[in-house]
């Protein structure tokens, strides 16, 4: 039986609620997902250490050379830390509260699921941005950031923005998967697409395949859309493809919500 169907609406916001009750509602709820998150060591590691540290290896081999290069890898494997937290987090999270019976109480709660949600979703960017700023300060410590603090600033702005879709495909998996499938379902997605979308590595050395996939993945546009704001280039189009993702994985997400595994 799905969790949804234990209750005909459950996103539905009280009419009597204002917007200063939800947003109070949504500041509990955000910081006590905030501290659960601190309560996880081992998704400190996967989500925010390991990423850090395969920047800090490959940007040693390969951005001292040519600061700018560098720069430009700030930003692809920033998309990559940051895309780890946004994906992982919301996903495993609610997969956990899931399992726990914790969802299903939501559902008669005062506080509307969608507040809950949100807040998950809420407590992943203050870790995406700590990823991102632990990448920034271990390329300038390394000497081979070259970028002004307009473009960091960019930078960071633009892949947190673009993260969302991913956040809510990460939620789309946590309805239905078990906490441990989630980490490995959505492991299985994050780095197989993260290097075909040329994150780790440049495209221009990998098989002609894999070329010819990466403009299809939404990776793929985050990584360029990242890029954009530090080489300066047009980055239209790979916005409008993640608007487009965002409202095909809102609709995922909301299908999965409503057939949710108990």
């Amino acid at each position: 039986m799905s969790v949804a169907a234990e209750h005909v609406t459950p996103t539905t916001v009280p009419s009597t609620a204002t917007a200063g009750m939800l947003a109070r509602m949504l500041g509990v709820e955000l910081a006590d997902e905030l501290r659960g998150i601190l309560r996880e060591p081992t998704a400190w590691f996967f989500s925010i250490l390991m990423p850090v540290g395969f920047f800090a290896l490959f940007g040693s081999l390969f951005g001292g050379a040519d600061p700018r290069a560098g720069t430009m890898m700030l930003a692809t494997y920033g998309t990559f830390g940051v895309l780890s937290v946004c994906l992982m987090n919301p996903g495993i999270g609610v997969a956990a509260d899931r399992e726990r019976g914790w969802l299903k109480a939501k559902l008669v709660s005062a506080v509307p699921v969608t507040i809950t949600l949100a807040a998950k979703m809420l407590a992943a960017l203050p870790y995406a941005l700590g990823v991102l700023a632990a990448m920034t300060l271990t390329a300038w410590a390394v000497g081979f950031l070259q970028a002004t603090p307009l473009e960091l600033l960019k930078l960071g702005g633009a892949v947190l923005l673009g993260a969302l879709p991913f956040s809510l495909l990460g939620l789309a998996v946590g309805f239905q998967a078990k906490g441990s499938a989630t980490a490995a379902i959505l492991n299985a997605i994050l780095l197989p697409s993260a290097i075909a979308a040329g994150l780790w590595f440049p495209l221009d050395i990998m098989p002609r395949f894999v070329q010819t996939l990466a403009p299809f993945l939404p990776t793929y546009h985050l990584g360029r859309l990242a890029l954009s704001q530090v080489t300066g280039d047009p980055a239209g189009v790979h916005a409008l493809a993640l608007v487009a993702m965002t409202l095909v994985m809102a609709a995922v997400a909301a299908v999965s919500y409503r057939f949710a595994r108990s």
